[in-house]
């Protein structure tokens, strides 16, 4: 009978197709920033994503019949500016897409009584990997604290950590302290010592204060976990004092091409972890530069199209577009709402396979979400600049979730007795 259900819930999806012109458009904000301090680093995420749906309208007529509404609301990075945005878009929206971790924090509670899904690819609050008690928030494909892990796990392949100095160069902003205790953990499970060094929004230009405690301090490494100017700031200050590239590493929000090229040859062996990998090989690319780039529907330019940030753009839409066409099959209609899709966003498999078969292929690691699991535990690969380009260091890297699963689990309970009442779905079944 199940089957049956399924085969029937296929053929309705596949009669609302034929019928698309009839099927009302699904509206999926995003809370863009184009402009701001951070708008190098918004604005090829922003085209990425934003072709990608272009694509799946020209090519396809949406998603199932239904067109894709990604209309962008400008926060320029603000927290204010991004709950104005959410109040503004939530009404007929089905998800919505904060773009700052400050933002997430302040809408995270409005979603659990607005039920709208929040997608947060790779970013905001760490512990919303706990879908059982964030039942409206995504960090899909990996979070923070995995990041932390897989970057402690990079490093300790090269050797024992054991009685070594990492400087934890961060962003003074909830972003930038995220990892923190994740790190924290490590560093006493592994015997290294962690240096905090926090660099204030003021200060992101101009950092010679942090690098001159980076150079007293002569840490065996440096992870930086920056954002926007940031990253360009540092990156710079690291090679003016001959800082050893190879011990300088960066979450995947301080991977950005253009930052590097400023430096070019000099920023030779920086590193940085990754969910995400710019494939110009891949068919999904070859079918942007038809239906959107020819036909003039794009605002990237060629080489921002080859960059990590670009295709990372690429890939969390995809992870939306797949998580709306779970949720079409399963309920049997184009128009699904926020609840559905909040479904959806629960049963994606991305398996090798289905990666090819949407023609990612190589720009994501596997990953499958559910109930209880809101990340997907996806993994990355270490990227490192060459000189010219960002290239593939490491062999596919999976954080070690159970490792820091009681700290999940605590801050998750913590948050949630916090924010009471705080409903929590004990549904999931594991």
């Amino acid at each position: 009978m199940k089957h049956f259900t399924k085969l029937a819930v296929a053929a309705v999806v596949a009669g609302v197709t034929a019928g698309a012109a009839m099927a009302q458009e699904l509206y999926t904000p995003n809370l863009s920033y184009r402009t701001g301090p951070f708008a190098a680093t918004g604005i090829p995420l922003m085209n990425g994503q934003a072709d990608y749906m272009t694509m799946l309208n020209e090519r396809d007529g949406g998603i199932g019949g239904a067109k894709i509404n990604f209309e962008e609301c400008e926060t320029g990075y603000s927290t204010e500016k991004g709950v104005e945005c959410y109040e503004k878009t939530k009404g007929q929206a089905i998800v919505t897409q904060p773009w700052s971790t400050g933002i997430t924090l302040q809408v995270l509670p409005k979603t659990n009584v607005d039920e709208i899904p929040i997608l947060a690819s790779g970013y905001g609050f760490s512990p919303m990997m706990d879908g059982e008690t964030f039942q409206w928030a995504f960090n899909t494909p990996a979070g923070y604290w995995d990041g932390a892990d897989m970057i402690i796990q990079y490093l300790e392949s090269q050797g024992s950590l054991e009685g070594k100095k990492i400087v934890h160069l961060h962003l003074d902003h909830p972003f930038g302290k995220e990892p923190l205790p994740v790190l924290e953990k490590l560093a006493e499970e592994k015997g290294f010592e962690l240096v905090p060094i926090p660099v204030g929004l003021k200060e992101m230009q101009n950092q010679s204060a942090q690098w001159l405690q980076i150079r007293r301090e002569r840490p065996d490494y440096v992870i930086m976990w920056g954002w926007g100017a940031m990253n360009a700031g540092a990156i710079t200050e690291a090679v003016k004092t001959k800082f050893p590239m190879e011990n300088f590493i960066g979450v995947w929000w301080a991977g950005h091409d253009a930052d590097l090229k400023i430096v070019g040859e000099d920023g030779k062996g920086y590193k940085s972890i990754s969910w995400s990998f710019p494939n110009a090989e891949a068919p999904v690319i070859a079918d942007i530069k038809k239906y959107v780039v020819d036909a003039g529907l794009t605002k990237s330019n060629p080489e921002e199209m080859e960059g990590v940030f670009y295709n990372r753009g690429i890939i969390i839409s995809a992870i939306l577009a797949e998580g709306i066409r779970k949720a079409q099959e399963e309920y049997g209609t184009a128009e699904i709402d926020a609840s559905q899709l909040r479904w959806g966003l629960e049963n994606i498999d991305m398996t090798e396979a289905r990666i090819d078969e949407l023609g990612l292929t190589g720009m994501v690691p596997p990953f499958k979400t559910s109930c209880s699991d809101h990340t997907g535990k996806s993994g990355g690969w270490m990227l490192e600049w060459d000189g010219e380009k960002f290239v593939k260091a490491s062999d596919h890297l999976v954080p070690n979730t159970e490792g820091y699963a009681d700290l999940i689990a605590s801050s998750a309970a913590e948050y949630a007795e916090a924010n009471q009442p705080w409903p929590v779905n004990e549904n999931c079944g594991g």
